[in-house]
């Protein structure tokens, strides 16, 4: 696995066989882009999005969006190119928070949630039984996310950092769970 810290250590991962012209200058171009300005890159997006990791996994992702012009030479600023991207990028991810949290995250189990803690006599067991067997389908790496986040209340970030994952994945195993489990019990809603 390539270091997080360094997006150039899978810039030459791409290909066995050396680069030559165009793609090895570019790569030097972006090499030296990150040793002059990647900290202040970091400390850039940290401002905005409150979050060293994801400040990272941003700039990873802009050196690789700059990496994959096809005339970099074109461009006569490379440094506030850079930016620019990291900015935008950013700005990507501020607008999903903004969604996510409007989103009602837990709009699934809401109801089951409620149900849960006093009132546990309340939930249907067939419901339960129901929920117990789509739980049961997902990939054990998915279910586990589930029950992490929405029945211990541990946060993706902390889920992700344990299985050395991003965030964005751990949050892409909730989704694809969620998505499983509301299929499975609107099944056996229509069914019954």
């Amino acid at each position: 696995m390539p270091n997080s810290s360094d997006p150039t250590a899978d810039l030459h991962d791409h290909d066995s066989a050396p680069q030559t012209g165009v793609g090895e200058d570019r790569a030097r171009l972006i090499e030296q882009l990150f040793r002059d300005h990647n900290r202040a890159l970091i400390t850039f997006l940290v401002t905005r999005l409150d979050s060293e990791a994801e400040a990272r996994d941003v700039a990873q992702e802009a050196y690789v969006r700059l990496l994959q012009l096809e005339r970099p030479d074109a461009i006569g600023f490379h440094r506030a190119y850079l930016f620019r991207i990291a900015a935008n990028l950013a700005m990507d991810r501020l607008r999903h928070r903004t969604v996510r949290a409007k989103a009602p995250t837990r709009e699934l189990f809401a109801e089951w949630f409620q149900r849960r803690s006093p009132e546990q006599e309340a939930l249907d067991a067939a419901e339960q039984a129901n929920l117990k067997h789509a739980l049961a389908e997902l990939p054990e790496k998915m279910r586990e996310a589930l029950t992490r986040h929405f029945l211990t209340g541990e946060s993706v970030a902390t889920i992700a950092a344990e299985w050395g994952l991003t965030d964005r994945m751990v949050r892409y195993y909730l989704a694809r769970a969620l998505a499983h489990c509301r299929a499975r019990l609107d099944e056996e809603g229509t069914s019954s």
